[in-house]
């Protein structure tokens, strides 16, 4: 199911086609753009252990250097990395909802198209580039802005950025310009600017953020009153008038969770501001909001499952490309998860783990690309419909042992005691120290 979507999702004729639509400097010569999309989706799910690991397997395939390839790769543009997430994403939301008609998802915000916004800066990198190294420091090599689907489960979008030290705030004005009537977006206080709030509700859109305490200068309008309770605490709403420097004003909802426990940050309230209209209730606002972490657990599955971010990748595009590629797969895992919800039921979706379907990915790719020919892969998924490869991807869901997949959560941690014994020493005797423990003695 896995190498089939990938082919349907990253078809060398659609890749190549692509490439030469949306590259601005780059060119083909002997090099296409798709080998190195191959190439690169197989380190990020760890078929292969480095970038060199995969040229070096799929060396046959090529006519160019090994220097050739990393040149090609090292300059890989922004718009070719940002584009491959969009198309991709475009191919596989037909199949996606496709899928959906047979699971019967609710949806985070009904009657509303969702869009969930969050940053995301990308681990340090080795000092392998001459200038790095004699740099202490952690080289960053970029960071990106990332817009999810909830109700698709797919991430739709990116904006990435090579200075790891701009303002994610700074990326805004491109978001905004991709803005669609009726969308509700959803960030965190990061995004709280005068600028987005207001634009968005220019563009005919609403917003769910939360209220940065200092970014957006706003006046009451009407008095707090208490509207109900939600799982993590009481909810009220009041209307507020916010403002920017140059004295446009909106008149919005400031809706305040009291949390029956306190945030990491040992905040006990959270104010949310929206101009979604009062048909809109304000605890089905505050529930939307805590459909971020939706976002954020897609941020630990790249980080935990894939190899996104290749600590070997020091130059900025290359990275940022990369980290494309694992948007990619991502949603090729999303697209498995539903197909196997649609098959099992929809609560088998909670039940997959990520981890688990990677290793299989990891443990069976070299076996299939050994056994079945590329071209075999392209007959039977390259040219498919959206439902004829959603009914495909049903009918191999059926035949799969879903326990095979299955979670395994831990309890709560406990907290690490503190070791205050054999403190003189270097090293002990784990055998001695059970058996001292259980009255018994060592051999």
């Amino acid at each position: 199911m896995i190498r089939g979507s990938f082919e349907y999702a990253l078809g060398e004729e659609f890749i190549n086609q692509l490439f030469e639509q949306y590259a601005v400097r780059q060119y083909t010569r002997n090099l296409l753009f798709s080998d190195v999309v191959d190439v690169m989706a197989g380190v990020v799910c760890q078929v292969y252990p480095s970038v060199g690991a995969g040229f070096q397997k799929e060396k046959h395939r090529f006519s160019v250097s090994r220097q050739a390839f990393y040149d090609k790769l090292n300059c890989t543009e922004l718009g070719v990395s940002r584009q491959l997430v969009r198309q991709t994403a475009l191919r596989l939301e037909p199949v996606m909802r496709r899928l959906q008609t047979q699971t019967g998802f609710p949806s985070l915000l009904p009657g509303y198209r969702v869009r969930i916004l969050d940053g995301n800066h990308l681990s340090a990198s080795e000092h392998r580039i001459g200038e790095l190294r004699d740099i202490a420091a952690g080289p960053l090599p970029g960071q990106a802005l990332v817009v999810l689907d909830p109700d698709l489960r797919l991430i739709l979008d990116t904006f990435p950025c090579e200075d790891a030290h701009t303002s994610e705030r700074r990326l805004l004005t491109d978001v905004l310009d991709t803005q669609r009537e009726k969308e509700v977006w959803i960030g965190d206080r990061h995004f709280c600017t005068s600028l987005f709030l207001l634009q968005t509700d220019a563009n005919d859109a609403y917003f769910i953020v939360r209220q940065h305490k200092t970014n957006v200068p706003w006046k009451p309008v009407g008095e707090r009153r208490k509207v109900g309770r939600t799982d993590s605490g009481m909810v009220y709403q009041q209307r507020v008038r916010i403002n920017d420097a140059f004295g446009t004003t909106l008149e919005v909802r400031r809706i305040t969770i009291r949390l029956d426990e306190p945030t990491e940050d040992g905040d006990t309230e959270i104010h949310i501001l929206t101009n979604l209209p009062n048909r809109v209730s304000a605890k089905a606002i505050a529930h939307a909001y805590r459909g971020r972490w939706r976002l954020e657990a897609a941020f630990g599955e790249l980080a935990t499952c894939l190899n996104c971010e290749i600590s070997s990748l020091g130059y900025p595009p290359a990275a940022l490309f990369a980290f494309c590629v694992g948007l990619v797969a991502y949603n090729i895992l999303s697209l498995l998860r539903v197909s196997l919800a649609a098959a099992h039921g929809r609560e088998s979706i909670d039940t997959i783990s990520a981890y688990y379907v990677a290793d299989e990915i990891r443990g069976m790719t070299r076996g299939l690309e050994v056994a079945v020919p590329d071209r075999d892969w392209q007959r039977a998924f390259g040219s498919l419909t959206p439902t004829r490869m959603a009914n495909t991807l049903l009918r191999l869901a059926k035949s799969v042992r879903l326990e095979c997949f299955k979670k395994h959560p831990r309890g709560p941690k406990k907290p690490t005691p503190k070791r205050t014994k054999y403190k003189e020493r270097t090293h002990v005797s784990t055998a001695r120290i059970l058996a001292e423990s259980r009255g018994k003695c060592v051999a």
